[in-house]
């Protein structure tokens, strides 16, 4: 079944396009009802409209809240074409059919994000006659279109050219879920910020109810075993510097390991300042290092930590790729390349790799993004703001006799923005540029020393050593020193801080506390 467009009602906040559909729709003889803003931006334009006010006879009062709630509009767009008792009642009271209603609502969540925003803005800026419409339009899809996104308009148009002026029910079908996806993040929105209140004071950072909506990126061959499925989903607005904004510019389709693995790794890569080389397996850096010269440098280096495990890894950078670090990333199989850019020569080098996928992100500002990390659970949601992990260690309490060397510092603030990317119980060893071991997500602090110390193929002498959480007992301190670790970077907190503390000055070393974890399960 298609419906031929008669009339049209047209009333956006978004004007992106309006005046170019609405000459679109006044080619196929549609008469269109607008208000405010948008009537007065046709009219300007040369477009005929006529005012919802003067067509239902009713004028607009309240400040704007009252205007289009009213039977002559919503009973046009309810009232059931093949329905003879609708269409009596429609006849006798004077109500024709709106076949087209065009909307998008009053940005709440903009409102709200501005600083200082008060509830009585807030309030001001709940869209009521906007998804009224909505609803009622979507509800009645199978007689009338209801139009949400600029971004369709072209394909509107298309379609009447297509047809003469009729619109599908199968399109119109596929516009009301879009319609009413909108419509439920809209009212999410609103209930996630009023959830926050208490007699229109915020005093809760998390709503008694919490809503969300992301978007179907795509479908996923499988999850993280193939007899799963899976798909990925995109969060609305998604910062420009993450995977979900990613651009994939070669090689086979994502899967759902090599996202969750390519997410750990950009987002440890953002926490550098300098030039900075990720490497991550299985969620956990098993390569990192930084250069004041070039990438490849800081490529050759983080591969030198454990070049056995970074086979079939994941590499991100926080800068562009070059033809020199392209050369030596050819030299090794990988999952995902990961970077802000890659030259052309770089792109020429790697898309010679068949499967290896190349994803380029928006270059990250200042250290990972800030939000809310969410993680499933049995019949529940956990709801957290991120770690964004940028401590000042220059700030952190020196507890030993001996204070770090200027050196020992540098090292220290490495190994900190590392570990705080690995599994916890998590240790690693550090030099002021390079990780040299990881030892990650053991149930004992000190086994996660031992196999960091194990796994180490560079020298663990002379380097320094964080662990993301407190030890409950001196013998990680012991082995530290065993391993040649001439300093330790930790929160503290322990009952115990005096007996690690009481160690570190019999090995001679240097320790500081922060004060803060970086627990990562």
């Amino acid at each position: 079944m298609r419906t031929r467009i008669k009339k049209a009602l047209i009333s956006v906040t978004d004007k992106t396009g309006v005046v170019d559909f609405a000459r679109g729709l006044k080619a196929f003889d549609v008469e269109l009802l607008s208000t405010g803003g948008t009537a007065a931006q046709l009219r300007q334009a040369g477009i005929e409209v006529t005012d919802v006010s003067e067509y239902t006879g009713f004028p607009e009062m309240m400040d704007g809240r009252l205007k289009t709630l009213h039977p002559k509009i919503h009973g046009g767009l309810l009232a059931l074409r093949d329905n003879g008792g609708h269409m009596q009642s429609a006849a006798e009271h004077g109500i024709d059919m709106i076949d087209m209603v065009v909307i998008n609502l009053y940005r709440f969540e903009d409102t709200v994000a501005k600083e200082g925003c008060t509830l009585e803005e807030a309030v001001e800026n709940i869209d009521i006659g906007g998804p009224t419409m909505l609803r009622a339009a979507a509800k009645n899809h199978r007689f009338v279109s209801v139009v949400t996104d600029p971004a369709d308009y072209p394909r509107i148009i298309d379609e009447m050219k297509e047809t003469g002026g009729l619109i599908s029910e199968t399109t119109n079908f596929a516009l009301a879920i879009k319609t009413f996806q909108l419509t439920a993040r809209y009212d999410g929105a609103i209930s996630n910020y009023l959830g926050t209140m208490d007699t229109g004071k915020k005093t809760k950072k998390f709503p008694d109810t919490f809503s969300i909506q992301f978007d179907r990126a795509q479908d996923l061959r499988y999850g993280e075993n193939p007899h799963q499925d899976a798909a990925f989903y995109r969060e609305k607005n998604a910062p420009a510097s993450s995977i979900s904004s990613a651009r994939q510019l070669h090689g086979k389709e994502l899967s759902y390991n090599n996202i969750m693995d390519s997410d750990a790794a950009w987002l440890m890569a953002c926490d550098f300042d300098l030039t900075a080389a990720v490497i991550m397996k299985h969620s956990n850096p098993c390569g990192a290092a930084t250069s004041d010269g070039s990438l490849r440098d800081a490529y050759v280096k983080a591969m030198a930590t454990d070049p056995v495990s970074a086979f079939g890894g994941i590499v991100s950078f926080n800068r562009p790729v070059d033809r020199e670090t392209a050369e030596e990333l050819a030299k090794t199989f990988l999952e995902v390349i990961i970077a802000p850019g890659f030259d052309t020569e770089a792109l020429g080098i790697l898309t010679g790799k068949k499967n290896v996928r190349l994803l380029e992100i928006a270059a990250p500002s200042a250290g990972q993004p800030t939000g809310l990390d969410f993680r499933r659970v049995g019949g529940g949601l956990l709801v957290q703001e991120r770690d964004p992990g940028r401590d000042d260690i220059m700030q952190a309490k020196v507890v030993t006799r001996r204070a770090p060397t200027a050196e020992e510092y540098q090292a220290l603030d490495f190994a900190w923005r590392v570990v705080k990317s690995v599994k916890s119980n998590a240790i690693v060893f550090t030099t002021k540029d390079q990780l040299v071991g990881v030892g990650a997500g053991q149930m004992s602090r000190v086994d996660s020393v031992q196999i960091a110390t194990m796994k180490a193929i560079l020298p663990t002498k002379g380097t320094v050593l964080a662990s993301d959480a407190f030890f409950p007992f001196r013998d990680g301190v012991d082995m530290a020193a065993k391993a040649g670790a001439t300093a330790i970077i930790q929160p503290g907190g322990s009952i115990r801080d005096e007996e690690a503390v009481q160690a570190t000055d019999e090995h001679g070393m240097a320790m500081i506390f922060t004060g803060r974890r970086h627990f990562r399960h």
